[in-house]
């Protein structure tokens, strides 16, 4: 697949199949397809895009056991959502797009220190992340070994920690709306989720007996 998967090709399909889904997975599917679609109408805005898309990937992901008081740590859910995915893809479309097309951006996403928690837990003062230098060495260290072995998930899961960092600056006010500050990430961030969640959403619509969890905010009547 050389182009991003786009909205209209996905609730095309959702339409077509949708009355065999499970209830819960349904809603999931039609909650992402529809943060897809408004990211679609962002012309240029990658702030926005990327907002609206990182909203599709909770909508697609998260878990209400998530929610629960002792809840595993961001790096654990991800992993178990990707893990789940790239078992499934069959055609190898998330291998696919990080070996190949967006190789450059995820490297120099993983080598951007200002998309690094324990960077800022630094600078925020907080004890204990003196040496988020070498957990940014130890880091670049086991990505690089992922990245070789051709682990996917875990690549993944290195991709979207990243990311996250990246999420919780915009959504907390840490960032300028449009700032040429990060530019570059928030633009291979946009680029990275606006290809990638939709092959999520497609990999879900085509295995909907998969446990995919309960949405944490269910429709009440």
């Amino acid at each position: 697949m050389d182009g991003n998967l786009e909205f209209s090709v996905l609730k095309e399909k959702q339409r077509a199949i949708r009355a065999g889904f499970p209830e819960t997975m349904g809603l999931r599917v039609h909650r992402a397809i529809s943060w897809v679609g408004r990211s679609e109408a962002c012309d240029g805005d990658d702030d926005a895009r990327f907002l609206f898309l990182w909203i599709a990937f909770n909508a697609a992901y998260a878990d209400e056991r998530e929610f629960q008081s002792i809840a595993p740590g961001e790096r654990a859910a991800f992993l178990d959502f990707f893990g789940k995915l790239v078992a499934l893809d069959n055609e190898r479309r998330i291998y696919k797009a990080l070996w190949q097309r967006f190789t450059g951006p995820v490297r120099l996403l993983m080598d951007n220190r200002f998309v690094f928690n324990p960077f800022w837990q630094y600078h925020n003062g907080i004890d204990g992340y003196e040496d988020w230098e070498e957990r940014f060495k130890a880091s670049a260290k086991s990505f690089a070994q992922a990245f070789q072995a051709g682990d996917t998930a875990r690549v993944l899961s290195f991709v979207f920690d990243r990311l996250y960092v990246l999420r919780n600056q915009m959504i907390h006010g840490g960032s300028t709306w449009n700032s040429g500050v990060n530019r570059a990430q928030v633009r291979d961030g946009a680029a990275i989720l606006a290809f990638l969640l939709p092959v999520f959403v497609d990999l879900m619509m085509d295995n909907p007996d998969q446990d995919w969890g309960k949405p944490f905010y269910p429709v009440i009547e």
